[in-house]
């Protein structure tokens, strides 16, 4: 495992996403933007540990390191010079039906992943690193 300071997680449902509305706040990086689950590694989690913390706190949802379908190392997007987890994992319709939100963020949703490629409203390296998962199992 190489060190690193968050992870970013798409969990989808046929052709869709799950996106959280990131809150409207001064000084935000990308505020208003939908964005995937996920965030910063708190203490010596792994990326899993990290990862299904985020998931938890924002959505209520229990993920299962099993579940993770696909992961990749990038640069972390607000400092090239660290590195940053992406990862991929199905979602069921049960989690979905479960949901329950946290206090991050303004709300989520699901969005078809064409809708997510070409919106002007996305948190914008999340494309090239969707890209990078879609590209893999073309």
């Amino acid at each position: 495992m190489k060190d690193f300071v968050g992870v970013k997680i798409a969990l989808i449902k046929n052709n869709e996403l799950l996106v959280i509305q990131r809150d409207n706040k001064p000084n935000l990086r990308y505020a208003g933007l939908w964005d995937f689950a996920g965030g910063s590694r708190e203490d010596n989690e792994t990326p899993f540990e990290c990862v299904a913390r985020e998931v938890q706190e924002e959505l209520g949802i229990d993920l299962d390191e099993k579940s993770v379908i696909w992961e990749k190392v990038h640069p972390a997007m607000h400092d090239p010079s660290i590195d940053a987890y992406f990862m991929v994992a199905p979602i069921t319709d049960q989690q979905i039906t479960n949901i329950v939100f946290g206090d991050e963020g303004q709300g989520w949703k699901m969005m078809g992943i064409n809708d997510f490629m070409t919106s002007n409203e996305v948190v914008e390296p999340l494309k090239g690193r969707l890209s990078g998962y879609l590209n893999s199992i073309a």
